[in-house]
C-alpha cells in the first residue's frame, strides 16, 4: 500500500468519524440543550460529559481529514491545500469553544447552582448563556466555516480529478448552499433546527459520505482520466514532432554537407588554376633563358 493510498484511507475514516461523533454528541447533549432549568436540576451529568468527549474526537477527526489529504492535494494547488488545513483547524477550534461552554454548565451544576441560598433564576440565566455560546459556535463552525472548507476541497478535487467529478460537484453545490442557509439563520429568517435548516446541509452531508466511501474503497486517482484519454494523442503528437525534428535536422545537415562539398570543389579548382598559371610562368622564364 502506497503512502497516498494510506493517507486516503485515513482521511476517509476520519470523515466517517466526524459524522458518527457529531450526531451522537448532539443526541447526548439533549438534556442540557433542551431543558432551560438543567443547571438547577438533579440527576447525572454522564450524558453531557460523554457528548463532550465525542466532540473532542470530532474536532480531532476534522483536523485529521485535512492533515491526511494535504500531501496528496498539495501538488494540485498548494495555496488552496494550506487554506483547507487552516479552515478545518479553525472549525475544530470553534467546536472546542462550544464543548467548553457546555462543560462549564456541568461544573456549575455540580457545585450546587440550584442549592439553597443561591439565586436559581440567576443560575438558569448563566446556564442559558453558556448554552447560547454553544449554539453560536454550532452555527459558526459546522455551518459557516464548514461551508467554506467544503467549497475549497471540492474545487481542488474537481480541478485535479482525483475523485469522480460528480462527487466533487456535490461539494461545489453544497458549500455555497450551506453558507447561504447559515446566513439566513444568522439574520433570523428561520431557526437552525427547522425544515430549511435541516435540508440545506444535505448536499454537504452527501458529499462527505461519498468522499469517505471513495477514499476508503478506491483511494485517490494518481493519473486523471483526461490524461489517460489524451495519452495516445500525446504519443502520436510526440512522434510527429520527433519525425519533423529529425527531418529538419537531416535537411540542415544535407545543406551544410552540400555547401561544404561545393566550397571544397571551388578551393580545388582555384588551386589547380594557380598551379597551372605557375607552370606557365615558369615555362616562359625557361624559354627566355634558353634564348
Amino acid at each position: 500500500m502506497t503512502a497516498t493510498r494510506k493517507a486516503a484511507l485515513v482521511a476517509g475514516v476520519c470523515f466517517l468519524v466526524t459524522h458518527v461523533t457529531s450526531v451522537a454528541a448532539l443526541v447526548l447533549y439533549g438534556p442540557v440543550l433542551n431543558h432551560p432549568g438543567y443547571i438547577v436540576s438533579a440527576g447525572t451529568d454522564t450524558r453531557v460529559l460523554a457528548g463532550g468527549w465525542l466532540e473532542v474526537i470530532l474536532a480531532l477527526a476534522i483536523v485529521g481529514t485535512a492533515v491526511a489529504l494535504f500531501p496528496a492535494v498539495r501538488l494540485r494547488g498548494e495555496g488552496l491545500a494550506i487554506g483547507y488545513v487552516g479552515l478545518r483547524t479553525l472549525e475544530a477550534a470553534i467546536i472546542a469553544v462550544g464543548i467548553v461552554s457546555l462543560l462549564a454548565v456541568v461544573t456549575l451544576r455540580q457545585h450546587g447552582a440550584g442549592a439553597a441560598g443561591t439565586d436559581a433564576a440567576s443560575s438558569v440565566a448563566v446556564g442559558q448563556g453558556l448554552v447560547a455560546v454553544h449554539n453560536w459556535t454550532f452555527l459558526l463552525g459546522p455551518n459557516f466555516v464548514c461551508a467554506i472548507d467544503t467549497l475549497v476541497l471540492a474545487y481542488l478535487m474537481w480541478r485535479s480529478r482525483l475523485i469522480p467529478r460528480f462527487i466533487a460537484g456535490l461539494g461545489l453545490v453544497g458549500g455555497p448552499l450551506l453558507f447561504v442557509s447559515a446566513t439566513a439563520v444568522l439574520f433570523g429568517a428561520y431557526q437552525q433546527v427547522s425544515l430549511p435548516g435541516a435540508v440545506a446541509p444535505l448536499p454537504v452531508f452527501a458529499w462527505e459520505l461519498a468522499l469517505a466511501f471513495v477514499l476508503i474503497v478506491k483511494g485517490l486517482r494518481t493519473t486523471p482520466p483526461d490524461q489517460n484519454a489524451m495519452a495516445p494523442h500525446t504519443a502520436r503528437a510526440s512522434r510527429t514532432v520527433t519525425q519533423r525534428s529529425t527531418g529538419r535536422a537531416f535537411s540542415h545537415t544535407s545543406f551544410h554537407s552540400s555547401r561544404r562539398g561545393s566550397l571544397c570543389a571551388q578551393r580545388s579548382a582555384c588551386q589547380r588554376s594557380i598551379a597551372s598559371r605557375s607552370c606557365a610562368s615558369h615555362s616562359r622564364r625557361l624559354a627566355r633563358r634558353s634564348r
